[in-house]
């Protein structure tokens, strides 16, 4: 939950491979929030940094993955950097798990809730 692992992985020169998956938000507590209270949000959302450009002010080799696909490619890059490096997944906030959304989620807290 903080960058400063990357500064110290370069201060020691380990190779350290971070994944940073990155939906946005407090996904859990997002969850329980539209499981109990549907459309009833706070304070879940992040306004997170360019985690790529962080990785690379350290001196880091950072790299970005929007798709699966990307994902293996990105990786092997990372093993061969020969210094610590991030990759930065990105996923649609609205994919809480790999089997439900937050939609879904609330859908079902409100049709529960009008019964």
């Amino acid at each position: 939950m903080n960058g400063q692992e990357l500064a110290t992985a370069m201060q020691y020169g380990a190779a350290v491979i971070f994944v940073v998956v990155n939906n946005g938000m407090y996904g859990t507590i997002r969850m329980h929030q539209e499981r109990e209270y549907p459309a009833r949000v706070f304070g879940t959302e992040l306004r997170n940094p360019d985690f790529v450009q962080l990785a690379q002010a350290y001196g880091a080799f950072g790299c970005l993955v929007e798709k699966t696909a990307g994902f293996a490619p990105a990786f092997e890059r990372a093993l061969t950097a020969g210094t610590a490096a991030l990759l930065e997944v990105r996923l649609d906030p609205d994919a809480i798990s790999t089997r439900a959304t937050l939609g879904a989620i609330r859908e079902k807290a409100l049709q529960s809730k009008n019964q």
